[in-house]
């Protein structure tokens, strides 16, 4: 069987880390094998549902064959319905980079185990790396899909046998786009992070931007609301993909020589913090600013966790190593946390580039009202 490490009673959703008995096995498979008295129906019922996350991903697709190094989250309520292109916005667009404001409930790019998914099933839960290419055909006023270039017989020929008269099908696989239409990624955001996101159009341009972040030249701000009165400070440790309960946190004073060799450097800028009470709730919050130094995979989130200033609406990182459940009465839609400015050198013209995104209207409103007396 499979390891749970969160109780359904104590969190809204369960975690089960797959075994290598279970590589190979479809999602509905080995969701009915890990939580043993769930039937058939019930299964698929949740991953239909938008309850099922594999990796992170938002995952509608019974059939995805999994492998023993997925984790698997079940949520006892059904998350948001995937993002359209007509919920993206392009900030900045030019021949080598591309600035998106990325709304929440999308994941950035595709996970290394679903790169191979078929169009249909990539379709159920798109990401942004692969909304972008039609929002960039229409800015483009290009076709699309578009069709290939002539001279490919193995579309003409797919065409024929569907009846299609000869004429070549669309291409609808990310890596065979005119180059005019392919992105890549150099950076993520989480799903539920809203916020400026940017991407590469060429190789030549995604080395650059990389370097770019190597060098902490790239400057990301975020803004976040937390628990408790926060300080302006600078955040540094260690983190692991694994604390000791299947969640990301930092290096433990007693990690063995393995665990150190894997953890990578996190320093997070507290630059400002803006506290206020909330009467009603008996409870101090914090309008907070973070800047970046490093990258790393939830970062923010961990680093306000572990200073005991949980991100409100954060329904992962709302505990301590082995500790109880944090209580959240904030009522935030989501996780507290948009990634608001975005300041870089231009890689090719040496234009200096400045972007600000508003805070979307969801967290907007929820702000005001929560405080509001």
């Amino acid at each position: 069987m499979s390891s749970s490490k969160r109780s359904r009673q104590s969190s809204p959703f369960t975690v089960y880390h797959l075994k290598p008995q279970h590589s190979g096995m479809t999602l509905a498979a080995a969701l009915k094998n890990v939580v043993g008295a769930a039937s058939w129906g019930q299964t698929k019922k949740w991953i239909g549902r938008r309850c099922v996350q594999v990796n992170g991903n938002l995952c509608l697709d019974d059939a995805r064959r999994v492998s023993e190094k997925d984790v698997i989250k079940l949520w006892q309520h059904p998350l948001a319905k995937p993002v359209e292109p007509a919920d993206i916005r392009i900030a900045h667009l030019d021949e080598t980079l591309v600035v998106v404001e990325k709304p929440a409930g999308v994941t950035s790019v595709r996970h290394d185990a679903e790169r191979k998914l078929s169009t249909r099933r990539r379709q159920l839960q798109p990401t942004l790396e692969e909304l972008l290419p039609p929002i960039l055909a229409k800015f483009q006023r290009l076709r699309w899909p578009p069709l290939p270039p002539v001279g490919m017989n193995r579309g003409r020929m797919q065409a024929r046998k569907r009846g299609n008269r000869g004429r070549p099908l669309p291409i609808h696989n990310a890596k065979k786009l005119p180059p005019e239409l392919q992105v890549i990624p150099v950076h993520r955001l989480d799903r539920d992070t809203s916020g400026l996101m940017l991407f590469a159009r060429t190789r030549a341009a995604q080395q650059r931007l990389a370097a770019m972040f190597r060098r902490h030249t790239i400057e990301r701000e975020y803004t976040g609301v937390c628990l408790g009165e926060v300080q302006q400070q600078t955040i540094r440790s260690l983190l692991v993909r694994d604390r000791g309960d299947g969640l990301r946190g930092s290096l433990a004073e007693d990690a063995d020589d393995a665990a150190r060799t894997s953890s990578r450097e996190a320093i997070t800028h507290i630059v400002s913090a803006e506290s206020f009470e909330v009467p009603e709730l008996q409870t101090t919050y914090s309008l907070v600013r973070c800047k970046l130094e490093t990258g790393r995979t939830h970062q923010i989130r961990i680093h306000l966790s572990e200073a005991g200033h949980m991100l409100c609406g954060d329904k992962v990182y709302n505990r301590r190593l082995h500790g109880r459940v944090i209580s959240d009465s904030s009522g935030a839609p989501r996780q507290a946390l948009h990634s608001d400015r975005l300041s870089l050198t231009h890689p090719f013209t040496g234009q200096h580039l400045q972007f600000e995104m508003a805070l979307p209207r969801d967290l907007s409103t929820w702000l005001h009202r929560l405080r509001t007396p």
